[in-house]
């Protein structure tokens, strides 16, 4: 047998054998939604939310899920390696970019036999060298140049940042920042300068036109049809912009919201437009017979934009929105559909995004392949009900804020640990009663510990890992 023919018998056994015991994968990812705006999680919320509700239903809720940081980029670096940003210099939004020295979740998937893409925003990263794109792209960042292709994926179709939720290449001529209602005449707009970019580096020109997470799924279901048809297993990275500033909506889901002021109506309509996007992809998983076999993910990357009562997202009662280590910032929606494993029901058992990797090796029985620090853990025994209470302490960096989760415990400094707040949020979810000084042993404790984590993130990011 020729060597081309070997390696042809090769793929197609790899192939075979991964489809038969390997889940697929999509992480759905929200960007800047609140824990308050899915009526699920908030039955208060005047956001239309049913596919987003249905899916919590069918599947396992998390009222403890967080984002592994209060802005962007860290935590979709924390989604991909499985470990806290800080370790390889994600330190905020548009702050560095993912390292090819990171191994990746795609990258590890890739080689057990699966098919991945990655659809929609990106932000770990500039996407060009040559011409001038969105918040760093071009050449005057070379250095940040990290597109989905040099980290495990096959395809992708992505933006480097944020763009707007309705027509995504274009703006009035004189935006507001934070909200328009979708532009009338197209002849009077302005380029809005962020680009999509194809799996080769090429601005995509067609199908930009209407909401935007309709053209996000538009590229990623035919990706999951094709692996479906060939019957290999697939990881998709399905990240939406809504409802981040600036948002629009289509005149069918302003309608909806029309007694409301421009800002909320185009909140509202895009995080309703961006919810029949999840009901597409679910009921697409079912068309294909693979939603059985499917982990379907959901969460958003950070809480909700602005300050509250002064924006339309929402925290529910939590303390703190995006930026902020208090509970608004970080608690986000968290749901887990996995028809073939999964039953439905809710847990309190606290979970972050950098469990996503640790997750998935776990449910492929596959060990991580290096020795460095890990900062996620396997989710499986919350899956599958075997724990009450998280086993692994989460800890959380951004600019001066430090946060250490242990157990019901949380300790908070906003001035780089020079002072602690401690909060029970077993009976205290909303941050309302700080206790530090009725238990400083916990303080204690709990300050060394994430001391002693800070420096390992230090070593880490020093290259100690590579």
């Amino acid at each position: 047998m020729n060597r081309i023919a070997s390696g042809l018998t090769l793929c197609l056994i790899v192939t075979s054998l991964a489809s038969a015991k390997s889940p697929n994968v999509v992480l759905v990812m929200c960007d800047d939604l609140g824990i308050g705006d899915p009526q699920c999680f908030n039955p208060k919320s005047p956001i239309a939310t049913p596919n987003i509700d249905a899916m919590a239903a069918a599947g396992l809720k998390f009222t403890r899920f967080y984002a592994a940081a209060p802005v962007c980029s860290p935590t979709r670096g924390s989604c991909l390696t499985g470990r806290h940003p800080f370790r390889y210099g994600v330190y905020f939004a548009n702050t560095g970019h993912l390292k090819t020295d990171e191994i990746t979740l795609p990258e590890l998937l890739r080689e057990q036999g699966y098919k991945t893409g990655h659809f929609g925003k990106w932000h770990l990263g500039t996407l060009t060298t040559t011409i001038k794109d969105a918040n760093r792209g071009g050449p005057k960042n070379k250095q940040h140049f990290a597109p989905p292709r040099d980290h495990g994926y096959d395809e992708s179709f992505v933006t480097e940042s944020k763009v707007p939720t309705f027509d995504p290449m274009i703006q009035p001529a004189k935006p507001d920042e934070k909200a328009w209602d979708a532009i009338v005449d197209p002849s009077s707009a302005q380029p809005y300068g962020t680009h999509y970019w194809d799996h080769a580096g090429n601005p995509v020109t067609e199908n930009l036109d209407g909401d935007d997470s309709r053209i996000i799924m538009d590229r990623a279901i035919p990706f999951i049809e094709d692996a479906a048809k060939s019957q290999q297993p697939f990881f998709a990275a399905i990240w939406f912009h809504a409802p981040h500033l600036p948002v629009v909506a289509g005149e069918k889901h302003v309608a909806m919201y029309r007694d409301h002021d421009v800002y909320e109506r185009n909140y509202y309509g895009c995080v309703t437009a961006m919810d029949e996007q999840v009901g597409r992809l679910r009921e697409k998983l079912r068309e294909l017979g693979v939603a059985q076999d499917t982990m379907l993910w959901f969460c958003s990357d950070n809480g909700p934009e602005g300050q509250q009562g002064k924006a339309p997202g929402s925290a529910d009662d939590f303390r703190g929105r995006k930026r902020s280590l208090y509970e608004g910032g970080v608690r986000v929606p968290g749901i887990l559909e996995w028809p073939s494993r999964v039953k439905p029901g809710v847990t309190d058992v606290a979970a972050v995004t950098s469990d996503y990797l640790p997750t998935m090796l776990d449910a492929l029985e596959i060990k991580y392949p290096d020795d460095r620090p890990i900062d996620g853990m396997s989710l499986l025994p919350v899956i599958d009900g075997k724990v009450s209470q998280r086993e692994k302490p989460i800890g959380f960096q951004s600019n001066k804020q430090i946060a250490w989760h242990d157990g019901v415990w949380k300790l908070y400094s906003g001035d780089d640990g020079k002072n602690w707040e401690l909060y029970d949020l077993s009976s205290d979810p909303c941050e309302q009663r700080e206790c530090s000084g009725e238990r400083p042993e916990d303080v204690e404790r709990m300050a060394a510990a994430v001391q002693q984590w800070r420096e390992s993130c230090k070593r880490s990011d020093g290259g100690g890992d590579y």
